[in-house]
């Protein structure tokens, strides 16, 4: 079934589909950042279809048996609300209840029965090994061989979800039968979602909201038709102290220690094309070793952050960058150490602060559009991709946003990513700066002698050619992106 409220998500609207379809039992596990619609994308392709439905919930309860309590009596109340009748009381370990659910299921008569355990990472809890266990034991002993149970487990903790059930090496092993990676929308996936709710932005527009919110449903869900965007980004994050809640809650549960994840992110908002794993680790005073490693993956599996190469005249670094845009917005703009703005998103238009934040994250728009990048430049196989960092033979340094390379054509694109309100212009010194880029990178034992050279403008609405925009090969808008 496919909902007419459900914008985009087709290949996974079609895997969902095929778990009804199947004649055997399925088990699938979706995971992805918080708010990205998870919930919704199960609920609205299953309406009418969920025969159980369970929601764990983040709970501040100490480790003293009091969370695993409050959790297996939703669990009970859940069972009771799906219609099952019982005279037992609300079991006081996983064992029981999941017997009581196989007791309620064998009661139903429908072909499939679709079971939906939502933000499973919070119903397990810190202590989750029982939880754990025992959802492999109700699986493996039983559910399986039943040939019509359809679970699903769900959950923002992306990391726990690798860890617990999809990587799991106990009762889960081997036994998930599909897998989804929710990521945010696409820029034309934003333009399709405003379309369909009755906005009229222009793509200029579409694409600035992107970079505030970073395609993220729930964020974009509370944008209204009767107002401008500056307006309604004035009313959901600058007048609604609620705003730094909802930071907190992007990073709350997701981890065991969210702070010194808050810390990590934050350090990184201050550096934004990224820093080492040394760096971070002296920033934040973090051992470099399994703690810090920890948070860093973690970071990198929840879509917080992104790892890439960045290639200097001697070495080769590993960089980590933040990429979450509402993270990204919330640091330049709404937290305590930003408040320069007069608090409105209407004082920032055209100011420095506008420009040099919307220069940056128009940079990561791109990067999180790399596979229309590449079609446009109908580039057929990226061979290799990575940020430049150089000097030129007057010595002058020199990096390049992103460099993508072509072996099957023996080419290197050295992309230069400008946010602009108009067609970009070339002045002498920007020409000088984009000669000396090329001067650097050609002459590096990272250019391939047989090898040409293309640079790559990407910017908003083209360039205006002048005496000083000869060296730019191509030139890629954003409305290309929008594909």
């Amino acid at each position: 079934m496919k909902s007419d409220v459900i914008i985009g998500r087709k290949p996974e609207i079609e895997i969902l589909n095929s778990l009804l379809k199947s004649s055997k039992s399925e088990f699938a596990a979706i995971y992805g950042r918080r708010r990205v619609g998870k919930s919704f994308l199960v609920e609205e392709v299953f309406r009418g279809k969920i025969a159980f439905k369970i929601v764990g919930t983040y709970l501040k309860a100490p480790d003293d048996g009091t969370y695993k309590s409050l959790q297996l009596m939703h669990f009970y109340k859940a069972l009771i609300d799906c219609g099952y009748k019982t005279s037992e009381s609300v079991p006081d370990n996983w064992l029981d209840a999941f017997r009581m659910l196989r007791k309620y299921l064998e009661t139903l008569k429908t072909r499939r029965k679709v079971l939906f355990f939502d933000e499973l990472p919070w119903l397990a809890g810190r202590q989750s090994a029982e939880l754990i266990a025992e959802l492999g034991y109700f699986w493996n002993s039983w559910a399986n061989s039943q040939r019509n149970i359809v679970l699903i487990v769900c959950g923002s903790a992306t990391s726990w979800m690798l860890d617990n059930v999809i990587r799991d090496y106990g009762g889960l092993h081997g036994r998930l039968t599909k897998m989804i990676h929710l990521l945010p929308f696409s820029l034309k996936e934003c333009a399709e979602f405003f379309k369909k709710r009755g906005f009229h932005l222009s793509q200029y527009e579409t694409a600035v909201c992107y970079m505030v919110m970073g395609g993220i449903p729930y964020y974009l869900d509370k944008l209204q038709t009767d107002k401008t965007l500056t307006q309604n980004i004035d009313d959901i994050f600058f007048k609604n102290k609620s705003v730094h809640q909802e930071f907190e809650d992007v990073y709350t549960g997701l981890f065991s220690s969210n702070e010194r994840y808050v810390d990590v992110v934050k350090i990184l908002s201050e550096k934004f094309y990224g820093m080492t794993r040394g760096e971070i680790a002296k920033a934040s005073g973090l051992n470099s070793g399994g703690t810090l490693s920890k948070i860093i993956s973690n970071l990198l599996q929840s879509d917080i952050i992104r790892e890439y190469p960045r290639i200097g005249s001697s070495r080769t670094e590993k960089v980590y960058q933040l990429k979450d845009f509402f993270t990204l917005f919330y640091f330049n703009f709404l937290s305590s150490r930003s408040l320069s703005h007069n608090g409105n998103w209407k004082a920032v238009q055209r100011t420095a602060q506008f420009y040099s934040w919307a220069g940056n994250t128009f940079e990561l728009l791109v990067t999180d559009h790399i596979s229309q990048l590449t079609e446009a430049l109908k580039i057929a196989t990226v061979s290799n991709s990575f940020c430049y960092s150089g000097k030129a033979s007057d010595g002058t340094g020199a990096q390049i946003d992103l460099v993508i390379q072509w072996a099957g054509e023996r080419t290197d694109y050295l992309c230069e990513m400008k946010f602009s309100e108009n067609e970009f212009v070339f002045t002498a010194d920007y020409q000088k700066n984009i000669l000396n880029k090329l001067d650097a990178f050609i002459n590096s034992k990272h250019h391939t002698k047989t090898h040409s050279v293309q640079i790559v403008l990407v910017t908003t609405y083209g360039l205006r050619k002048n005496e000083y925009s000869s060296p730019v090969n191509q030139v890629v808008t954003f409305e290309q992106l929008f594909k």
